[in-house]
C-alpha cells in the first residue's frame, strides 16, 4: 500500500482524481476500481507492489501487429479495473479478486532481462488503475532502453496521463462502443475520455486500436462506419485496427460474433484505414499485414506466429513504400 497521486480532500472524504469518474471515497471504503482506498483521510494505492499474473507473451497477442512484430514481451498484470463490463475477460482481476505476490518496480527491468525481452506490458488488468506502480516501473525501463507497452480502457483524465506519456512507447486502446448508450449499458463509463485517450497517446506513441464487435449491441452497418471514420478523421488512415470476434462470458449471454459480421465490418473499415485486422475468429483472414501501396505480404501470420517475410528494414521489400511497423 502507498498513497496515491492525483486526489483532493472532500470534507470526510477523499476525491480521486485520477480516472474520469473522480470517485469520492469514504473512510475505509475503495473507489470503483477497487484498488484506490481511503485510508485515515488519504488516497491509498492498495495494488501497488502487487503483482497477479507474470507470463511472456508474443507481442501479437496484446494485440500489438505493428510494434516489434514477431517477438515476444514481459506481461504483468494485478488487480482492478476502473470499468464493469458485462462482458469482462478477466473479471477475477478486474474485480480484484485474484490472489498477488509481492513485487518492486525496481524488480521488473530485471525481470525483462531474464525473460529476454525487449520490454514489458502491462496488461490483463487495467494499468492505468496500477497507475503509482506503472509509473515507478516505467521509468526504470525507460531509463535502460526497454520498451513500455499499456494494454489499456484509455479511461484517465488528461494530467496523469500526460506525466506517463513520456515512458510509454505503445499502446493498445480498446474502443468498446462508439456510442455513449453502449458504455452506459455495458462499461458503466464514459466513451469521450476515451477517444481523447486515443489522441492524445497517437501524438507521442505508438497505437493500435481494438474494437470488440458483440451481436445486438454495436454490430451494425452505421456504427462500423462511424467509428472507422472517425479513427481516419482523428488518428489516421494509417491506424491499426483489430476488430474482434466477442464470446458469451461474464454477465453478458449475447450470441458469439459471426464471422460473417466481422467480414462485414472490416470491409467498411477497409475503406477508411490502411491496416484492418480480425482476432479471435476462426479465419486467416485479416491476419497478415500487407504493403498499404503494392499489398505486399510483409509480415506473415498464422495464430500468434508472426514472420517477417516483405520487409527490407521498415520498408516494403517490393515497392519500398514506408511499412508503418517499428522493429
Amino acid at each position: 500500500m502507498r498513497e496515491a497521486l492525483f486526489w483532493k480532500k472532500d470534507g470526510a472524504k477523499v476525491r480521486c482524481e485520477l480516472c474520469p469518474h473522480y470517485c469520492s471515497i469514504p473512510e475505509g471504503k475503495t473507489g470503483r476500481c477497487r484498488v484506490r482506498a481511503n485510508s485515515g483521510g488519504s488516497l491509498v494505492s492498495l495494488n501497488y507492489g502487487k503483482v497477479a499474473t507474470v507470463a511472456l507473451d508474443p507481442i501479437e497477442k496484446k494485440p500489438l501487429y505493428h510494434f516489434h512484430p514477431g517477438q515476444a514481451v514481459l506481461s504483468i498484470g494485478t488487480n482492478g479495473c476502473n470499468f464493469a463490463c458485462k462482458f469482462c475477460q478477466n473479471a477475477e482481476l478486474a474485480e480484484a479478486k485474484a490472489s498477488v505476490d509481492d513485487i518492486q518496480a525496481s524488480d521488473v527491468p530485471a525481470l525483462v532481462k531474464r525473460a529476454r525481452s525487449f520490454g514489458v506490458a502491462y496488461t490483463y488488468n487495467e494499468p492505468f488503475v496500477w497507475y503509482e506502480f506503472v509509473l515507478d516501473s516505467a521509468r526504470l525501463c525507460h531509463a535502460l532502453g526497454l520498451k513500455n507497452i499499456l494494454v489499456t480502457n484509455g479511461f484517465i483524465n488528461p494530467e496523469p496521463l500526460n506525466e506517463l506519456l513520456p515512458y510509454v512507447d505503445a499502446f493498445n486502446i480498446d474502443i468498446k462502443g462508439f456510442d455513449q448508450g453502449f458504455h452506459d449499458e455495458l462499461t458503466g463509463a464514459s466513451n469521450e475520455p476515451v477517444l481523447e485517450t486515443c489522441k492524445r497517446a497517437s501524438k507521442s506513441s505508438h497505437v493500435e486500436i481494438t474494437h470488440l464487435v458483440i451481436p445486438g449491441y454495436n454490430d451494425k452497418p452505421e456504427q462500423f462506419e462511424k467509428l472507422a471514420r472517425w479513427i481516419k478523421q482523428n488518428l489516421g488512415e494509417y491506424m491499426p485496427t483489430h476488430l474482434s470476434a466477442y464470446f458469451p462470458h461474464h454477465k453478458l449471454n449475447a450470441p458469439a460474433t459471426p464471422l460473417s459480421t466481422l467480414q462485414v465490418a472490416k470491409n467498411i473499415f477497409d475503406k477508411h484505414l490502411k491496416f484492418v485486422y480480425l482476432g479471435n475468429a476462426p479465419t486467416s483472414e485479416g491476419s497478415d499485414t500487407l504493403c498499404a501501396q503494392c499489398g505486399n505480404i510483409l509480415v506473415e501470420r498464422v495464430g500468434f506466429h508472426a514472420r517477417i517475410v516483405g520487409l527490407q528494414g521498415t520498408r516494403c521489400a517490393k515497392c519500398t513504400y514506408e511499412s508503418h511497423i517499428i522493429l
